[in-house]
């Protein structure tokens, strides 16, 4: 299970293939017909304006047949084989990266993927947002009133109220 939006359990793996990761908004996929198993969903937010998925999880890394694809929400897919690797998580959404391949034959393993970086969004009232400083998107009249700060690094805002 899992604390709701704050990431599921990852799903159970066999000796075919690794389980994806869980997302922030279902557990990840079991492994499923020797593939690695798919990462969990992210949770759709629509606080900039528009649905958008953060915190998929990773795919699993490869079974006999195929990798496990990322989550909905900027996870990263697994290792196609041993020799390439998973891909990262999507930078400014917090998913997680895709699992890395075994070892198999001579070769060695191939190396999961990092976790997407994270990001910090605010929405308040077009009259109560004064200025900013730092990283942040700004987008006034979302919805016809409010403002909408998006932070992708470090940074301040300060109210108008």
């Amino acid at each position: 299970a899992g604390t709701s939006n704050q990431g599921y359990a990852g799903g159970t793996a066999s000796s075919d293939g690794a389980a994806g990761g869980g997302g922030a908004g279902a557990v990840g996929a079991d492994t499923a017909d020797a593939a690695g198993g798919d990462g969990g969903v992210g949770v759709a937010s629509t606080i900039t304006g528009s649905s958008l998925y953060k915190s998929g999880g990773g795919g699993g890394g490869p079974g006999i047949t195929v990798e496990g694809d990322g989550g909905n929400g900027g996870g990263g897919a697994g290792a196609l084989d041993k020799n390439t690797d998973a891909t990262n998580g999507t930078a400014n959404t917090g998913g997680g990266g895709g699992g890395g391949g075994p070892a198999q034959n001579a070769g060695g393993p191939s190396d999961g993927g990092n976790g997407g970086s994270g990001v910090v969004i605010i929405r308040m009232k077009d009259q109560d947002y004064a200025s900013s400083t730092g990283s942040p998107t700004v987008t006034t009249g979302v919805g016809g009133t409010d403002t909408v700060l998006i932070f992708t690094g470090s940074g301040n805002y300060t109210t108008g109220s």
